[in-house]
């Protein structure tokens, strides 16, 4: 998969939780992705369709780090999974592929996104609507983990 598309995303992600939760996540080491399998506990998967490409990015959070960062970002403390913590997710996914578009579009590259979907639970699966390569990017933070994957047609 092409690097261009892939930097966006993680730039745009790293971006989001700094601004909107004063949360900073370092990136791990990238890998190819075989499984279906979610590496976090609540992920929200979005498509976006283009012109020469379409793909999926998904962005996994575990259950602490997601926890956290509703509470920095919304101020309040909540315990479990809920439908506040899938409504953020969803936002998060919203706000960082709007991120990425907006990259992407500067290198001529231009986007439709769908509505995002958030999908809970452990062991729970992410199914890109696309056939590529599936880049699994980790991210780590004082309050857990995140996973971005990326899969595109080019």
């Amino acid at each position: 998969m092409n690097a261009e598309f892939v930097n966006p995303f993680l730039s745009s992600f790293i971006n989001v939780l700094q601004t909107m939760a004063q949360v900073e996540v370092k990136p791990g080491r990238p890998s190819l992705k075989k499984d279906a399998i979610a590496r976090g506990d609540v992920s929200g998967l979005i498509g976006m369709v283009g012109p020469t490409a379409k793909g999926s990015f998904s962005i996994s959070f575990d259950k602490e780090l997601a926890l956290n960062v509703f509470r920095l970002m919304v101020g309040e403390t909540i315990e479990e999974l809920s439908e506040d913590i899938t409504d953020m997710v969803g936002e998060v996914t919203n706000m960082v592929a709007g991120g990425a578009k907006r990259q992407l579009g500067e290198k001529g590259y231009e986007f439709n996104m769908a509505t995002p979907i958030v999908v809970t639970g452990p062991n729970h699966t992410i199914k890109h609507q696309v056939d590529g390569s599936k880049v699994l990017m980790p991210f780590i933070s004082e309050h857990g983990k995140a996973y971005i994957e990326i899969c595109f047609n080019q």
